[in-house]
């Protein structure tokens, strides 16, 4: 399988986007100049259509003026966390809710750690808005790109 890869510059720091043919599959801050992504990426791509897309959207997002996503994704994970993800996407722009609130969700109310640990794998960082989890105190926890990345994102969301 070919997949593309782009990167944008955002006012949080430098995203990469990992598309296949027709979905995207990854979104996440580069954290250092050595990007040590777990995918093989042949082609980098600023004219595949879904890197285009997602880079359109999220460019919106970043300026306030979109709330949701329309580019299709694919994230690859176990099935369990595929529904903790799925929960992550109907949390409405603007809110949060806690870890514990999460896994009540999902119908599993004790499963708070596990619930933690498949945000934490969350592939596709803002478009699947794990930023919106926060502790049960409503402390800001643990976010792949940094907790300085989260709370800039629920500050756009919520001024």
């Amino acid at each position: 399988m070919t997949l593309f890869h782009k990167y944008l510059n955002t006012p949080v720091g430098r995203f990469k986007l990992v598309a296949d043919q027709e979905h995207l599959l990854a979104g996440y801050w580069v954290q250092s100049a050595d990007d040590r992504s777990s995918f093989d990426l042949s082609q980098l791509s600023d004219e595949h259509p879904i890197l285009n897309r997602a880079g359109i959207e999220m460019q919106e997002y970043m300026q306030g003026k979109r709330r949701s996503f329309d580019v299709p994704v694919k994230p690859e994970g176990t099935l369990f966390q595929k529904q903790v993800w799925q929960k992550l996407l109907e949390i409405p722009y603007g809110a949060t809710v806690s870890y514990s609130e999460l896994a009540s969700s999902i119908n599993n109310p004790k499963a708070s750690r596990a619930v933690g640990a498949a945000v934490g794998k969350n592939p596709l960082l803002v478009f699947i808005p794990c930023h919106r989890v926060i502790g049960s105190s409503g402390a800001l926890t643990g976010y792949a790109g940094g907790l300085e990345a989260k709370k800039w994102l629920l500050t756009l969301e919520n001024p």
